[in-house]
């Protein structure tokens, strides 16, 4: 009885050595089921030397590509990280860049001034906000199966360059969690239309008199 016992154990020993992670659910129907889009957390900062004269040229240049990009992505806050220390000229440089980016549009209320450890006091001062990313898979490092199968299983990798390309090429990744807010109908317009309906009357636009007759009247 005790032999039959270590042999069961050896054998379960043996299964567990063969079996991997990815055997122990079902397998993938399709290739959407093996690849979907997914996003990962992201940061959008940008570092700005401090100097004693205040904000460069180049600086407020890259202060407003950073707040462009940050009314674009509609985040929370806008995080101004100052190296700790009592060094002023770094403290003016983190405000300056506060009053800067609130001449360019950013409210101040969703601006956070903050300190961060760093090595030198005169570390640069970072301005930045929190991101989504879609998670773009590497597909040359997916496995591949060029081998005869029998089965009407997808074979690995397939679909993985699809994903790939639709993650890349998506303009706000947000919306790979979900719809946007849809807009309430224009039901003004509507409304007018169909009243003219009711009454027989044109239910069209009137034209506009600049498009009436040839086209050759249009300033070139």
């Amino acid at each position: 009885m005790r032999n039959l016992t270590l042999i069961a154990a050896a054998a379960l020993l043996t299964l567990g050595a063969c079996a991997t992670p990815g055997d122990s659910g079902p397998p993938p129907v399709n290739s959407l089921a093996r690849y979907s889009l997914q996003v990962e957390p992201g940061v959008d900062r940008i570092a700005l030397a401090v100097r004693d004269d205040g904000l460069s040229a180049n600086q407020r240049a890259a202060l407003s590509d950073l707040a462009g990009r940050y009314v674009e992505s509609r985040a929370d806050w806008l995080r101004i990280e100052a190296p700790a220390g009592e060094d002023p000229v770094a403290a003016a440089q983190a405000y300056a860049v506060r009053d800067a980016l609130q001449n360019m549009g950013v409210p101040g209320e969703r601006i956070m001034v903050v300190g961060y450890s760093a090595p030198d006091p005169r570390a640069p001062v970072l301005a930045g906000f929190a991101v989504l990313r879609p998670v773009i898979t590497n597909c040359a490092n997916e496995p591949r199966a060029m081998e005869s199968r029998y089965s009407n299983r997808s074979s690995p990798g397939f679909g993985c360059a699809i994903t790939a390309n639709m993650a890349a090429q998506i303009a706000d990744p947000r919306d790979i969690l979900g719809h946007r807010p849809v807009s309430p109908p224009d039901s003004g317009r509507a409304a007018v239309v169909f009243d003219n309906y009711r009454k027989g009357q044109n239910t069209s636009a009137p034209q506009e008199p600049l498009i009436e007759g040839n086209v050759s009247n249009a300033v070139d």
